[in-house]
Order: structure tokens, then sequence, then C-alpha cells
């Protein structure tokens, strides 16, 4: 242990100690209002879909706290336990070379605390969103996604961390080109996500509602949005959940409809959401989370560079052995540890996106229509309309339900 350690615990111990507080708070604040209405909504939410959205709620802030229970354990043990140098030690015995070795003690963490993790995704998945409605997902068919997942893991994984340790051991200003690798990779995915790979998981038709296509394409013309074209996902295939989306990058972006979300709303309210997910482009928030995210990954990377030399780094976090591997695996587990100070800035950052996709959607479409299709998605997801301001205010990437609404409510009176 030297000086180090003792910062990491300090740190350890207040952001802890932060969600634990937190998590509190937000149960206490819907268990609260768990059986009245708010105002707002009392003629839309019946009071049975208010409570089970306060119930699914402390459902899940119930496996959260277990989660993160189980990643202080994992966090600990890894480091001040003896993780790393025990994986270290154990694969030494194989005598491979430094860049494999690096590698495999990477990958071997990162499978180890999948493993430590599976039962909750299962508790999850099958008793929580069984519970409450929202589980479509066959024992074969998440087996089937877990194997899917692991393997494009070690297919993309293995030579993305072979890639940035072989640059880090052996190239000058490893750490900025290790950052443009990483840029890079995620540009890559961007492209790739919804051509090659969403496709592996769901089924991607093209829409066929001829009367709600000719919409979306008069709205598309409208914002001047070239896309590869309007599809239909299977999402009921795995959940009751509904949503829409874009992806990909240049001419390769594609709109994405849930199956669920269309059964649920009206053409004019498809629209409406749709006109909100078009907001986020032209307001170029893409562009500029991508931005957002490349900044920290720079200063994230500029600081691994430093580290990585630095004797007391490895020392006070339990690893006898210095190494570029050593270094990478640590930071990617202490970093979330201080990334959690910068989460309110972040999501305050979201919110704010999300409020200016609202109103470039209200100024192309009704704001009647959001406000319908925003309140049956709040009630169909059981997403609580009662959060905890400042719960929200750390963990909210969109605005709580009541303040959102009443943003739209505004455009009406305009």
């Amino acid at each position: 242990m030297n000086a180090f350690t003792y910062v990491f615990l300090l740190a350890l111990l207040v952001s802890v100690s932060l969600k634990f507080w937190l998590a509190r708070r937000h149960a206490a604040y819907v268990h609260s209002h768990r059986d009245k209405v708010p105002e707002a909504f009392s003629s839309t939410i019946s009071l049975a879909a208010h409570q089970k959205a306060a119930d699914y709620t402390l459902a899940k802030l119930k496996v959260q706290t277990a989660q993160n229970l189980l990643e202080l354990f994992v966090l600990l043990y890894f480091t001040l336990g003896g993780g790393i140098a025990f994986l270290d030690r154990f694969l030494s015995q194989f005598e491979l070379s430094s860049l494999v070795h690096g590698t495999a003690l990477i990958l071997s963490a990162m499978f180890s605390i999948a493993v430590l993790e599976l039962p909750l995704n299962i508790y999850q998945t099958f008793v929580v969103e069984e519970k409450f409605g929202f589980n479509r997902t066959t024992v074969k068919q998440f087996l089937k996604d877990l194997g899917l997942q692991t393997a494009l893991a070690l297919a993309l994984g293995a030579p993305l961390l072979a890639l940035l340790l072989w640059v880090m051991e052996n190239a000058r200003q490893a750490w900025l080109i290790a950052w443009a690798i990483l840029v890079g990779f995620s540009l890559f995915m961007s492209w790739a996500w919804p051509t090659l790979i969403a496709p592996l998981f769901n089924r991607f038709t093209p829409l066929e509602d001829t009367e709600l296509k000719a919409r979306i394409q008069r709205l598309l013309e409208r914002c001047g949005f070239q896309s590869q074209g309007i599809f239909v996902m299977d999402g009921s295939r795995r959940s009751g959940h509904g949503n829409a989306y874009f992806t990909g990058l240049g001419k390769h972006k594609r709109i994405v409809f849930f199956d669920t979300l269309m059964a649920a709303l009206e053409p004019e309210e498809l629209e409406a959401v749709l006109a909100h997910e078009l907001g986020h482009f032209k307001r170029r928030h893409i562009l500029k989370a991508l931005l957002i995210n490349a900044g920290l990954s720079f200063v994230g990377f500029a600081l691994l560079g430093w580290l990585v030399d630095q004797s007391w780094f490895y020392q006070g976090l339990g690893v006898p052995r210095p190494s570029a591997a050593a270094a990478l695996l640590l930071f990617m587990l202490i970093a979330p540890v201080f990334g959690t100070f910068l989460k309110p800035l972040i999501a305050a950052v979201q919110r704010r996106y999300e409020f200016e996709a609202d109103a470039f959607a209200a100024s192309l479409t009704r704001p009647e229509a959001l406000i319908c299709a925003l309140v049956k998605l709040y009630r169909d997801n059981a997403a609580t309309l009662t959060p905890d301001p400042l719960y929200a205010a750390f963990h909210y990437s969109h605005p709580p339900a009541a303040i959102r609404i009443a943003h739209l409510k505004q455009a009406l009176s305009r």
C-alpha cells in the first residue's frame, strides 16, 4: 500500500456511498408517491399503471444495488485483493509472448467479471422482467445471445486489445496512437453495427405500411434527411419494451422502429417520435456526443500514457509486476470510480439534448402527438413518473416525465 492506495480507497468510498445514498433516496421517493398519480397525468395514466411503474422501479433498484455490491467486490478483488497478480502468475507458466500474455490477461479478467455478473443478468431477465410482463426471451434465445455476444467480443475485442498493447509496448507517443485507434474503431462500429452486427441478433424488415411510410418520407424531406431505409425490428422477440432510433454514419444511416412501438402508437404519434430522433440529427447531437467521447478518451489515454511508467500506480493497486496490459486493465477497472463525479454533468448535457430534440419535433409535428406518444411510452414501459430529483440529476439521460411534458405543453401555448 502507498499514498495512491488511500486516494483510490477514498474515491471508492465516496463513489459507493453516493450510489447507495442516491438509490435509497430514489426508492423512498418513488414509494412515497406510489399511491397517487401526479396531477399532470391523472387523466392519462391509471393508478394501477402508476403503481406498476413504481414497483418495477423498486425491483430494478434492488438488482442495481446488488450489481453495485458485486462491482465493489470485483474491483477490490482484482486490485488490492491480488486478482490481477494471480492471473498474471497463472498465465506466466505457459511462457507466452508478452503480447499474447497481456491480451490473455485482460480477456481472462473481463471474462471472469462477465461470469460473475451472469446470475444477476439472468435474475433481471427471467424474474424481474418476467414478473412485470416484459420478458419475451426464452432460455434458448438467452443462451444463443450469450454465445453470440461472447464470440463477437473475442473476434473484435482480442485483435483490438492486441493492437493497443503492441502500440503501448513499441511506439513513441503510444497513448496518442492508441487513442486514435480506439476512435477509429468506434467509427468503424458505428458503420458496421446497423448493417453487419445488429442483423445477427434481430430481424429488420422494410416498413410495409404505405400510409405511414409516405408520412415518414414527407417528414424526412422536410428535414433534409437521407437514410438507407426505414425498418421494423422484431424487438418483441426479447422484450415488451418499445423504442425507435436511427443509426449508422453517412449514407449508411437507417431508421428503426421496434415492432412493439409500432403496435402501441398511432401513425401521427410514430411520426412525432421519429421527428424527435431526427432532432438529434439536425441539432448535431450525435456528432457532439462523438466529439465529447473522443475528448474524454483523449484525456484518459493521455493519463494512461503517464501512469504506465509510474511504479506507484501498480503498487498502490496490488500489482507487483508492471506491464502495459496491467496498466490498461487497472485503468479500465478504476476509471468508473473517478468517472462517477462526471455523471451529473454528462447527464445534464444529455437531458439538454433531449429538450432540444423535443423542441425540434414540436416545430415539425403537433406537440400533442409527441405528448400522447410519450405518455403511452411511459405507461407501457412502466417508467416511473415520480423519480427523486437528485437521483434523476445523476442518472437520467432523459428529463423526468413531468418536466419533459411541461416543456412540450409550453410549446402549445406559443
